[in-house]
């Protein structure tokens, strides 16, 4: 296991087996200001690094158990969810909300000064007045995460996250916008997201956080904005 400097980071990356959570474990890896990752996960994500913990964690309804895996960590990066669609309605919210608000109950106690960047997603209503189970779910997790005492909470919500990588896609409807994505990129550009794009941003802010408490909510064209200024300072 590598030993961080006083200067690195320690994060924690949850659903690293998914599409955005598995670029942001690569771009953690690959971060010289990153000193150890912990990914926490119901499988194994077949890889090995000396910066890399994996903990295996079966049930996500009761997170107790991570208590110390969660312990002196800068920083999570939350990208557990599913697909509307894939589960049930019961399923999806406990997912998106139960286990959400389960994990940060944990880690916030284990590491209090720890940052939250969470996945969410475009229409996601805090109000829980949308119509889309979707969006009251996510709107619903992110109440909890900005009331649960993180100094930091980066919401991110994203519009079509375009895969990058070829796969088997889980609706229709990401079968059609693969299809049509580059047409769909040249006359709606804040209306997608490269998934390696976005996990990137996620674990840009919390290693780049600065003292202030502060909460942030990024919508497409933020998260966007976020990409072009990384672009820039790497050329």
């Amino acid at each position: 296991m590598n030993v961080p400097t006083a200067s690195q980071k320690r994060l924690v990356i949850v659903g690293a087996t998914g599409m955005v959570g598995g670029y942001a474990l690569r771009y953690a890896l690959e971060d010289s200001a990153v000193g150890t990752v912990a990914s926490i996960g119901r499988r194994k994500i077949g890889i090995s690094h000396p910066k890399l913990k994996e903990v295996l964690h079966p049930d996500f309804a009761d997170c107790s158990a991570l208590g110390e895996a969660l312990s002196a960590h800068d920083a999570a990066i939350f990208c557990l969810g599913a697909y509307t669609g894939a589960v049930t309605d019961t399923e999806l919210r406990t997912i998106t909300v139960d286990y959400t608000v389960e994990l940060a109950r944990v880690l916030h106690a284990s590491s209090p000064g720890a940052a939250f960047s969470f996945l969410s997603g475009k229409g996601a209503d805090p109000t829980g007045r949308s119509r889309m189970s979707f969006a009251r779910y996510k709107g619903e997790a992110e109440n909890a995460l900005l009331a649960a005492g993180f100094p930091r909470v980066y919401v991110f919500r994203p519009a079509y996250i375009y895969p990058v990588e070829p796969r088997k896609e889980p609706n229709f409807s990401y079968r059609l916008m693969r299809a049509i994505y580059p047409a769909f990129r040249m006359l709606f550009p804040n209306q997608m997201i490269r998934a390696d794009d976005l996990a990137r941003a996620m674990v840009n802010v919390v290693v780049q956080k600065t003292a202030e408490r502060e909460n942030r909510v990024f919508e497409n064209h933020d998260i966007r904005a976020i990409v072009r200024s990384f672009h820039a300072t790497s050329e």
